[in-house]
């Protein structure tokens, strides 16, 4: 990424902060009544490391259902539950053989009932992962596709072999996510299917309009059951160009990937195709008609999207359709690094809101079960300042399990690994891709198993790491906690400066990151994060914001910090140590 603002910094000179003009949030998002996801934080649970209820060493539905009063806790809004849908599990639940069912590992329909109803009790709602680029191939769609029964015939994405030198070769060289050809042969149709992930995962064909109303029924029974959204995976990846034509090479790979990795090409004719954009629009309107006809309350679809920032802004919709609530803002994910300062941050957050069309909603995302947790990505000593940044910016906060504690990978042997992306890469390589570490259970406290199961096994072991860092040590209100810190944050979230304020973004040298929220006749709010491992000494007295600023209010300090929750402190001269943050107010 490229480096703006430099500075050239001395330790133990007090900085001046350089006032800037508020950044372009949209005047008509920023006054409108707001629906409720527009400021929600939604909280992902991976449900088979959440919580064991019946000591199989999986998560389960009645698991999560025993510890909703955990998420009552800490504040959050809606809980999003990676897939449990009926699955052979080769790809952590993404491959699902019935849309509209259970897998038995994580209970019944029944149970998925009782945790919806007393997820509303809580006032928490319930959101699922959508899974609509594939099924798994035990989908009995796939086996009647295999044998040209209609109206499956077309449900998938088939192609003639490709002959060459008389040997029978794939129709072109798409690659899938998971390494080598994303077309398997099936001798038994006669023909190649693709699959974008795992062998076992076909490509469903969105030109075929039987299979595009399966898919909005799929949405309708869910929400007939109590689903307040969802969130739908790898969206880009729905519709390939139907001619089939070989994808460039990609001209930055990188130093680790091979021929046969996804990396190795560029993406342009099976990911971002018009036709997506479409297909998602009429969802879309399947929401909103469903929340007409019942409640009256709005549903929420956000997508997964990694694609390129004006690519992945056209999910958001045009003048005419809408499209998602929100495609995921991964550019935290995917730029930010331990090695980032506080300009790389300054420019993403700035650039982020160059591109976010008018009137629509932002979001932040720090983690999920696809990347290294935050504390082993970013650094341990940054896990508050990033919590602070997230929950304090307009709109959207979305936090992966465990981000409440700080709650870092586990290790996991090649012996012990599931994910098939680490598997197909072989144990020299395993490390590179697996996403097993970041999926290791929830640590709840210091009993068998981090008191997520208690069985002699667990489906993946359960880090070391939780005899220090658990829920239970952290959530007493006198402890100095990450878990006390994201539950201020939340609520601190909900006055109307965070809900309705303009922001402001500045980098004071090279670590002090401040971004400033303020609303007219309401108290102005600064995040003041330390992203670096040195003292710094900074100057606040100068900024420009509706309310005097010689003296500041604590309102959050990171675990550690010198000064204390509900400090005055004066604003011409705070001392931060490294990694040391706060979120100050002129609320005296």
């Amino acid at each position: 990424m490229n480096k703006i603002l430099q500075f050239v910094f001395i330790i133990g000179i007090v900085v001046t902060f350089v006032a800037t003009n508020p950044i372009e949030t949209s005047e008509e998002w920023l006054a409108a009544d707001k629906e409720w996801w527009q400021t929600a934080v939604f909280y992902q649970i991976y449900p088979r490391s959440f919580q064991d209820s019946d000591g199989d060493g999986n998560g389960d539905l009645n698991g999560i259902r025993e510890r909703l009063p955990h998420l009552k806790d800490i504040g959050v809004t809606s809980a999003w539950l990676s897939p449990i849908y009926k699955s052979p599990q080769v790809d952590g639940g993404y491959d699902i053989s019935d849309f509209k069912d259970i897998d038995p590992m994580f209970g019944t329909l029944e149970d998925f009932d009782k945790l919806v109803a007393e997820a509303k009790k809580l006032d928490i709602k319930i959101v699922l992962d959508f899974v609509p680029n594939h099924s798994s191939d035990k989908h009995e769609w796939f086996e009647k596709s295999i044998k040209r029964i209609e109206p499956y015939t077309s449900f998938y994405v088939w192609a003639d072999a490709k002959i060459v030198n008389g040997t029978r070769q794939p129709p072109n060289n798409w690659i899938s996510w998971f390494r080598k050809s994303a077309w398997e042969w099936n001798e038994e149709r006669g023909q190649y299917y693709l699959h974008q992930f795992a062998i076992q995962q076909p490509d469903l064909n969105y030109r075929n309009p039987f299979l595009v109303e399966e898919m909005k029924n799929v949405l309708r029974f869910w929400m007939d059951r109590g689903v307040s959204g969802f969130r739908v995976d790898t969206l880009p990846s729905l519709v390939e160009v139907e001619s089939s034509p070989d994808e460039p090479l990609n001209p930055n790979p990188g130093d680790d990937c091979l021929p046969e990795d996804h990396c190795y090409h560029d993406h342009i004719y099976t990911n971002d195709q018009p036709l997506t954009y479409d297909i998602l629009a009429q969802w879309r309107d399947v929401l909103k008609e469903h929340s007409a006809a019942t409640d009256k309350v709005p549903r929420v679809i956000m997508i997964e999207s990694a694609s390129r920032i004006d690519l992945n802004m056209r999910y958001y919709g045009n003048e005419t359709h809408d499209g998602a609530c929100f495609p995921f803002n991964f550019f935290i994910i995917f730029n930010l690094t331990k090695e980032s300062d506080a300009t790389d941050y300054k420019y993403l957050i700035e650039n982020y809101f160059t591109y976010l069309p008018k009137g629509r909603t932002p979001n932040w995302v720090l983690g999920n079960h696809d990347r290294n947790r935050v504390g082993s990505r970013m650094g341990v000593g940054r896990i508050d300042a990033l919590n602070m940044l997230i929950m304090t910016l307009p709109g959207v906060a979305i936090s992966y399990n465990g981000e409440e504690i700080g709650q870092e990978d586990g290790y996991v042997s090649w012996e012990d690994t599931q994910d098939p992306w680490g598997l197909n890469a072989g144990e020299d390589r395993y490390l590179l891709f697996t996403r097993d570490p970041e999926r290791t259970p929830l640590h709840w406290d210091t009993t068998k198993n981090a008191g997520f199961s208690t069985a002699n096994k667990t489906w993946l072991p359960v880090s070391e790491k939780y005899k220090e860092t658990n829920v239970k040590a952290q959530a007493p209100a006198n402890v100095d906690s990450h878990y006390n810190v994201y539950k201020t944050l939340i609520q601190l979230r909900k006055k109307s400066t965070f809900q309705n304020g303009e922001l402001t973004v500045q980098a004071i040298g090279k670590n002090v990151l401040v971004a400033i929220r303020e609303l007219k006749n309401s108290p102005s709010y600064l995040s003041v994060l330390n992203l670096g491992d040195q003292n710094e000494i900074i100057d606040l007295s100068n900024i420009e914001i509706n309310s005097a600023t010689k003296k500041l209010k604590v309102e959050v300090a990171s675990v550690g910090a010198k000064i204390k929750k509900g400090s005055i402190i004066s604003a011409e001269k705070l001392e931060l140590g490294p990694n040391e943050s706060y979120v100050l107010s002129t609320d005296l």
